[in-house]
């Protein structure tokens, strides 16, 4: 769960753009602008859509980031 956090707060600060894969096989492209224990907050296109962590299979930043 930290190292969870940690890579979400990091993609937050850094503004990376992200492809969020659902279960349900939907990709959701955006920037995740905030999180909380079972939410993130996807922008894009100047609407942001809340994304529930239990949705999501798969976050992958579009460009590489550093964890460190």
């Amino acid at each position: 769960m930290q190292e969870e956090n940690n890579f979400i707060q990091i993609l937050i600060d850094t503004s990376a753009e992200v492809t969020v894969f659902l279960i349900n096989g939907i990709k959701l492209n955006g920037v995740i602008t905030a999180k909380d224990d079972n939410t993130l907050h996807l922008k894009r296109d100047q609407h942001t859509q809340l994304v529930y962590k239990n949705a999501i299979s798969t976050i992958m930043p579009i460009n590489p980031i550093s964890l460190s």
